[in-house]
């Protein structure tokens, strides 16, 4: 049995902070019905498309029932307000007060269903200067302080790159699924009323600037680029090797640096007096740098991970998608799923993160992402009970 089983969640949701939101809600068992516009989501029109369908889509609207409504129409709120009046929770990720001017805010929906749980995600919340700002994923990363990290330092000439997904998306749509049952959970405990939840792209990007906001307010610091490096950790950096790829080492520990130094063959940096300590070790970052990219590039970088495991130094190769699909650690961990999609075939589906005793990650896959409106009969009918024509 699956934790979320019994939870049901009305999608009104489109792109993709909401939808993954309710992914992970669907991941864990809960019934999830999607409510698209009559020609689908926006989102299924991104990406690769085979037979004129949305590859992407397989995962992001898999374990969701998916219906069609125009929510404008009198039919559409009608059928919405019904389904949001048997929901737990209904998530959302329109304009803020875009609910409210079509008649389907949280006091109308909470009016038949006081115990209703609704979930807002947007781009800078649903109060504030810039509340009615459009935003994409792209201006929670610029906004929320991640956009500046990612540049190389001294770089200027090239924009700092996105971190190559809609990380800005996906961290709201995980805060907001988490919120979710937070506010289920605490209901059901006390009271019965249900909650509005305010989540916002910009806060949930800026909740992962670790200690910068207080050594700003402390100390005036504002945390400047560092590439690959780690500004607190040293030596903890991306190296280049002889076969054009690179390798990750966090050499972090003072055990770590030790059994480094002596696996590079550099017995004189570690016994130096001035690396005995990681502050030591961080003002002189450069210089270990250096030697630890004089020796990666003497090797192909897998035979350079598999010297650096041999001494117990934490490493990595930098995985690329192939490399990911190939690995035997994600193999034995179930991580890739191979999925029957009856709309693509055999496809592969990152399986869900979550792992749990009595629960097997290829069983919280029960079908792939359906054709928009693929069961309007089945919820209209069956679950609301509306007659058929």
């Amino acid at each position: 049995m699956l934790p979320l089983e019994g939870l049901k969640v009305v999608e009104l949701g489109h792109y993709i902070a909401a939808p993954f939101c309710t992914r992970l809600l669907a991941d864990l068992g809960a019934e999830v019905i999607k409510v698209e516009p009559p020609g689908g989501d926006p989102f299924r029109g991104w990406g690769a498309q085979k037979d004129g369908h949305s590859v992407w889509f397989s995962v992001h609207g898999r374990n969701k029932l998916s219906v069609t409504l125009d929510l404008k129409s009198e039919e559409g709120k009608r059928r919405v307000t019904a389904l949001c009046a048997r929901a737990d929770a209904v998530v959302e990720n329109f304009r803020p007060g875009y609910l409210e001017r079509i008649g389907l805010g949280p006091a109308t929906l909470q009016a038949e269903n006081p115990g209703l749980v609704v979930a807002r995600i947007s781009g800078y919340g649903q109060d504030g200067p810039y509340r009615d700002k459009p935003a994409f994923g792209a201006i929670g990363e610029a906004m929320g302080g991640l956009r500046h990290l990612t540049a190389n330092p001294g770089q200027h000439e090239y924009p700092p790159p996105r971190c190559g997904v809609s990380i800005s998306d996906d961290l709201a749509g995980m805060y907001a699924a988490l919120a979710v049952v937070s506010a289920c959970w605490g209901r059901d405990r006390g009271g019965g009323k249900g909650r509005v939840l305010d989540l916002d792209l910009v806060s949930s990007v800026f909740s992962l600037m670790e200690g910068m906001l207080t050594e700003h307010g402390l100390f005036g610091w504002v945390r400047q680029p560092q590439g690959a490096a780690i500004a607190t950790a040293a030596p903890t950096n991306t190296y280049p090797c002889a076969d054009g790829r690179w390798l990750c080492i966090a050499g972090n520990s003072d055990l770590i640096y030790a059994r480094l130094m002596t696996m590079i063959g550099r017995s004189d940096l570690r016994d130096d007096p001035r690396m005995a300590t990681n502050g030591g070790r961080c003002a002189h970052a450069p210089e270990l740098d250096e030697a630890i990219a004089a020796w990666t590039r003497t090797l192909p970088a897998a035979e350079a991970q598999d010297l650096l495991e041999g001494a117990e130094v934490p490493c990595s190769r930098l995985y690329d998608i192939k490399d990911c699909a190939e690995d035997p650690h994600f193999q034995a961990r179930h991580l890739v799923a191979r999925v029957q999609d009856p709309l693509l075939g055999e496809v592969l589906h990152p399986a869900p993160p979550f792992r749990m005793d009595g629960v097997g990650p290829e069983e919280m896959i029960r079908w792939t992402g359906r054709e928009a409106g693929a069961d309007n009969d089945r919820v209209f009918h069956e679950i609301l009970g509306e007659p058929r024509a």
